[in-house]
């Protein structure tokens, strides 16, 4: 029995003391595994060397950026620096003439040397880099002049690239747009062309401190041939470069951008001149209109007016408030004076037309009077202006006969057959009445008559002096604006 007990009492501790030693190889291969992964190496054990730690490609180390004040310009105290400039227009966005600006986006890359920036290169190639490392080194402070708003692009980040060059010449490349001031000459809009300007110049550094220049001479500007704009054609860019002055701080390299639109006509062919001419030619018609239709022929000539000066207000009011005429101007301003005399025509026909049937109508009447007085005072024939006569024979009793008695016509009281006893009572009076013998002809000419009254001269002149006067100020506006 105790020696049975014994034996159990010694397996029990040869388990014991294995399960101790398994415990703790497995703590001892725990604490290795996180002491690994502490140092970044992977769980197997295995540690691997991190060149991006060594000093040999650490950029600042590299281009011994904090060696050197970039502060000051390359070769501080010595000559100028060069700095070469060429530009990439992606796009022309808009022109304004309201505002007389347009808009331009566009690559602006600038060239210099800097041997601050040398490093050494065994395959002499160049490093790339964005636009964190442009603010620990010097770079020209170019800006636009007469800019009124720019910026550079930043999506995704910022559009700047920066480029440096084993023997220190440095590439620096921005995506700018910009919105400039263009001084427009709108004397003869619409059939005018543009020239405007982009200025750029070193706000900072003068002539003796900055060189500015053109790199490739006209070259250094380059166009995208699908650059287009809806109211312009583009016809030329160039480059030239001069020296502004400023007062207090002296003389300045500047490079300027040109650019030349011409503006496409048609579309104000369209909107402005077509519309225009029209209602000037509305106008007469009112010539062919009877003188006495005054509702027909003022409401034509009123509408005619108002729409005139709603086509002028609607060019005015796209149009910058510039204090000299511009060549539409004359167009629409003649056009609205010829509505306007179209206008002022009809009421010279009207007042005279009232003035001349109020004479008329008086002499008819003195006329009527003076016949009538004759009649009773001679017993005479009355013609009373007509060419043709009958008679009415007045009897005693007031009863009334007709005869004819044309060869009465002429002869006095002296001349005339005494009358016989039987027809003592009777009175000849001779009336003016139409001869209704004359049938359908003389009607016909009285029409033709009446109508050739009621066409005043005035608008008989007026139907060949305006249409006249208009084609002859078109050729004279058209040859000498074309």
């Amino acid at each position: 029995m105790p020696y049975y007990i014994k034996f159990l009492f010694l397996i029990f501790c040869l388990i014991l003391i294995g399960e101790c030693r398994k415990h703790k190889s497995r703590k001892r291969r725990w604490s290795g595994a996180v002491e690994s992964h502490k140092h970044g190496a992977p769980l197997t054990g295995k540690k691997i060397v991190d060149n991006t730690k060594s000093h040999k490609v650490k950029t600042d180390h590299l281009l011994r950026v904090d060696d050197h004040d970039f502060t000051m310009r390359p070769a501080f105290a010595g000559p100028a620096v060069p700095v070469g400039v060429d530009v990439q227009v992606e796009s022309l966005d808009s022109i304004s003439e309201v505002d007389m600006d347009f808009t331009m986006t566009l690559y602006l890359r600038h060239y210099w040397k800097d041997e601050r920036l040398s490093f050494p290169s065994t395959t002499n190639k160049s490093m790339t880099f964005d636009g964190r490392l442009v603010k620990k080194i010097w770079v020209p402070d170019v800006f636009f002049v007469h800019s009124k708003r720019s910026f550079i692009h930043d999506t995704t980040t910022e559009n700047i690239m920066l480029r440096v060059f084993p023997d220190g010449h440095v590439l620096y490349s921005l995506r700018v747009t910009v919105t400039a001031a263009c001084n427009m000459d709108f004397s003869r809009f619409p059939l005018d062309s543009q020239t405007c300007t982009l200025e750029l110049e070193s706000y900072a550094y003068t002539d003796e401190d900055l060189m500015l220049y053109w790199k490739s001479g006209d070259e250094s500007l380059s166009t995208d041939d699908r650059i287009s704009l809806s109211q312009f054609l583009i016809q030329k860019f160039h480059t030239t470069s001069r020296l502004a002055f400023y007062s207090s701080t002296g003389w300045y390299n500047r490079l300027y951008i040109n650019f030349t639109l011409r503006r496409h006509i048609f579309f104000f062919l369209l909107q402005t001149y077509f519309p225009a001419t029209l209602m000037v030619m509305l106008s007469w018609v009112s010539f062919w209109i009877d003188r006495r239709a005054v509702p027909a022929r003022v409401s034509l000539g009123i509408t005619t007016v108002l729409t005139m000066s709603t086509i002028i207000t609607g060019v005015n009011a796209s149009m910058p408030r510039v204090s000299y005429i511009k060549a539409v101007d004359i167009y629409l301003w003649v056009s609205f004076v010829f509505v306007f005399l179209s206008v002022l025509e009809y009421a010279a026909v009207n007042y005279l037309t009232t003035v001349r049937d109020g004479k008329d109508r008086k002499l008819r009447e003195k006329a009527r009077e003076q016949s009538l007085s004759l009649a009773r005072e001679q017993s005479l024939p009355c013609t009373c202006g007509m060419s043709h006569t009958g008679t009415m024979m007045v009897d005693g009793d007031g009863t009334y006969s007709e005869a004819d008695t044309n060869s009465l016509a002429g002869y006095t009281r002296a001349d005339a057959p005494e009358d016989t006893p039987e027809k003592q009572e009777h009175m000849v009076v001779h009336l003016s009445l139409d001869n209704e013998s004359t049938g359908t002809k003389k009607k016909a000419r009285f029409r033709s008559f009446s109508l050739m009254q009621n066409t005043h001269a005035i608008d008989t002149y007026s139907r060949m002096i305006f249409p006249g006067s208009y084609i002859i100020f078109n050729l004279i506006y058209w040859s000498a604006y074309c």
